[in-house]
């Protein structure tokens, strides 16, 4: 069943206000992006812990020239990121959307077109 114009204007608000603000995101990359906290608000908690675990492990051992490869891999990870952070977001927003579609959709006595749990 299509939506109403309210109901659309509803999800968008939702979206305006519930989704990951890519300000944020990228300020959390530059400042503390090799720690992975833009992947952590994001919601890519896998990844972030690996990016945590690599720079880690690359401070402990650059003492002994091991960690160069750790850090030069976080680096790299990092500037991918710049380019990548759109995208996360816009699948975030997306999310939202679809939750908020789903939850209308309920309260309307309709069973959901799509699955209302988050993606892993």
């Amino acid at each position: 069943m299509p939506l109403d114009t309210t109901q659309q204007m509803l999800i968008e608000q939702r979206v305006a206000n519930d989704a990951k603000s890519p300000l944020i995101a990228y300020l959390l990359l530059l400042f503390v992006g090799g720690f992975g906290a833009h992947r952590f608000y994001l919601g890519h908690t896998g990844s972030a812990v690996l990016m945590l675990v690599l720079w880690l492990v690359g401070w402990v051992t650059l003492p002994i020239m091991v960690g160069i490869v750790p850090l030069g891999v976080v680096g790299v990870w990092v500037f991918i990121d710049l380019f990548l952070v759109p995208g996360m977001v816009a699948r975030d927003k997306d999310r939202v959307r679809r939750l908020m579609r789903g939850e209308l959709e309920l309260a309307a006595g309709n069973p959901p077109a799509v699955a209302l749990s988050q993606p892993a």
